[in-house]
């Protein structure tokens, strides 16, 4: 009869202290943005020492990868499986809908997107990083690279690829910038008139 090993008390400890550091340090890039905040002021933010800190992270770019880890990423992931989904309806009706809940996705992580921005400009390593996260979203949508031929699978990909940068360009101008005026349910009717047709495979 097989028992199940339960962690001791100490690597609860441990593993609360680490999402601790995460969550505190998630708030701070959410308000202060990422150059700013520094190992101190995440240590202090959830009471521990900086110490304590460097024994879960190696750096506050580690912690920002992290925070990416657990929030961004794999909801990211999630929307352009269900895109996949969406462009096999053949529905612009359907693709309005996603490209509403895609604007409300940024609306949900609007106050992290500077600290994602001021790492990718500043660390070499968050942009490597931020490169792959890009990389890796036509590859959550094998339904419609497959309706692709062999030879233009690269314009496919980069076709979802600069989908992605308008998105986050339109909503930086739109609700952070506040230099385009528009309701969402008009931008997400302009950008499906857009977008609905530039993701459909040749015939």
């Amino acid at each position: 009869m097989s028992t199940v090993t339960r962690p001791s008390l100490r690597d609860e400890q441990k593993l609360q202290t680490r999402a601790k550091l995460i969550e505190g340090a998630k708030a701070l890039f959410s308000t202060q943005g990422y150059a700013s905040v520094r190992v101190d002021d995440i240590a202090a933010a959830v009471g521990c020492s900086r110490a304590t800190f460097y024994l879960h992270f190696t750096s506050k770019l580690d912690v920002l990868r992290a925070v990416a880890e657990q929030s961004t990423a794999p909801s990211a992931l999630h929307f352009y499986e269900d895109l996949d989904r969406v462009l096999d309806t053949d529905s612009r009706a359907e693709f309005v809908a996603w490209m509403t809940r895609a604007i409300e996705w940024f609306q949900q992580y609007k106050d992290l997107l500077p600290a994602w921005d001021e790492a990718t400009a500043l660390e070499p390593e968050f942009r490597e990083i931020a490169k792959q996260g890009i990389l890796a979203l036509p590859n959550a949508m094998p339904s419609y690279l497959a309706r692709w031929p062999a030879d233009r699978q690269d314009e496919a990909r980069l076709r979802v690829e600069l989908l992605v940068a308008q998105l986050e360009r339109f909503f930086t101008r739109w609700a952070m910038q506040g230099t385009i005026d528009v309701t969402a349910a008009q931008a997400a009717e302009v950008l499906s008139d857009i977008w609905f047709p530039a993701l459909r495979a040749p015939s």
